[in-house]
């Protein structure tokens, strides 16, 4: 049985209306081994042997991302590996006679991940959700939007580049509300941060 909490989402327009959408409580991470052993209770093959298989499978999938391709695993997903420039590296000029940049700024930036539609009709077949019995957690309001973004740029000021887990540090908010904040400053033309890197590996700079 999987637990629920409606999660609040912060009113960045500052429309007054008070939106709530469903997240699952408390996600922890399966490891490799139990992964390997209940892959092993039904298919009669030993989990020792499973885990081997696994794990030689992310060093081909490596090797093959690694030549540009995509890796497509049906019943799971496709896994496209992305580019991205060199921390403090300008960006190339797009104009005629304008900077290049050579192979050696230009490095792995992220994998993305689109999931199978089959995995995703498994997972809805299988999932019995029941609402978990604590209350919701609420990001902190301790600071304005406007204050945050001055602690941002000031964190920037000492550090080469800002995570979203040390803007959550920095300004209380919860994981989906830094995101979110976070993503709006980079886009933003005048807030002097921008994103760089993709996914998981995303970071955010100070603007030159």
């Amino acid at each position: 049985m999987a637990r629920y909490i409606m999660e609040e989402m912060p009113d960045l327009r500052k429309t007054g209306k008070r939106i709530t959408y469903p997240k699952f409580a408390r996600i922890d991470n399966a490891s490799i081994k139990e992964l390997a052993q209940r892959v092993g209770d039904v298919s009669g093959f030993s989990a020792g042997d499973i885990e081997g298989v696994l794990l030689q499978t992310a060093i081909e999938m490596a090797h093959l991302m690694a030549e540009g391709r995509s890796v497509k695993i049906d019943g799971i997903g496709t896994f496209t590996p992305s580019l991205t420039l060199g921390r403090d590296k300008e960006r190339e000029d797009a104009e005629e006679g304008g900077k290049h940049r050579n192979a050696q700024s230009i490095f792995i930036g992220g994998v993305s991940f689109r999931v199978d539609r089959t995995m995703i009709r498994n997972i809805s077949e299988r999932c019995q959700l029941e609402r978990a019995p604590w209350k919701k957690q609420r990001s902190s309001t301790k600071f304005t939007p406007e204050q945050r973004l001055a602690l941002a740029i000031k964190f920037l000021d000492e550090h080469p580049f800002l995570t979203i887990r040390d803007y959550r540090k920095l300004t209380g908010l919860l994981q989906t509300a830094a995101t979110i904040e976070l993503k709006q400053w980079g886009h933003q033309p005048d807030s002097g941060i921008e994103s760089m890197g993709r996914g998981t590996h995303r970071v955010y700079i100070k603007k030159k």
